[in-house]
């Protein structure tokens, strides 16, 4: 749960944990993707109001990365260009406060089910496996470490195989915005990943579209 106010923090807590979940509690979105990087959870109750940043950052982050982690949005704000804004971002369900627990935790149990009843992706490219779900990369059944970061970009250019994405592309669906950010950081892991696939990927390349982006290509037989 990432929720900014303790007291309610500590009821959600309590009565979840009486349910027979095991919780944990962060009050920021830059914990919560922490948390969530190295933590496999059956779900998230995020608020939408936090300091620094918002749950639909966090969404739209968990999505950029490829995490499949079910999300309840949980705010305040009850207009309905705000949950449809939400539900964009990347949650799975949105709840205003306040709330009664038993909607709350039925909420939960829904997106439990629904994701465990689900199939777990993964994106094959070749002899390069991405689960998407686990947030691990592999080549021939052979794990390939690499951070969560390029495993983000990697997918993105798995998802667009053989089409070219431009560096704004990349930042928006990896960085999650092109704010402030300076695009020669995307050169930077395209060169990651580069060192990593070329001496175990042979004809699995990543394309220089000079002064505008990469693609994923293929070679016939690999």
């Amino acid at each position: 749960m990432v929720e900014d106010d303790p007291t309610m923090a500590a009821l959600v807590e309590q009565g979840l944990t009486d349910e027979g979940y095991t919780v944990d509690v962060v009050g920021s979105g830059m914990d919560a993707l922490i948390a969530t990087a190295d933590t496999e959870y059956a779900a998230a109750a995020i608020d939408v109001m936090l300091p620094g940043m918002t749950g639909f950052e966090i969404c739209r982050h968990l999505r950029a990365r490829g995490s499949t982690l079910p999300v309840l949005l949980l705010t305040a704000r009850d207009a309905v260009e705000d949950r449809v804004f939400g539900l964009d971002a990347g949650a799975d369900d949105y709840l205003t406060k306040p709330f009664a627990f038993a909607e709350f935790s039925a909420r939960i149990r829904a997106l439990v089910r629904r994701d465990s009843a689900a199939p777990k992706p993964v994106i094959r490219v070749g002899a390069v496996a991405l689960d998407t779900a686990a947030v691990r990369a592999s080549i021939d059944s052979v794990p390939l470490a690499m951070s969560t970061k390029e495993f983000s970009l990697l997918r993105y250019l798995a998802l667009n195989v053989g089409r070219t994405v431009t560096r704004s592309q990349i930042l928006q669906e990896v960085w999650g915005t092109t704010n402030h950010i300076d695009p020669t950081v995307v050169d930077q892991y395209v060169s990651y990943l580069r060192k990593k696939l070329d001496p175990v990927a042979p004809g699995f390349t990543i394309a220089t579209a000079r002064g505008v982006g990469y693609s994923l290509r293929l070679d016939e037989g690999s």
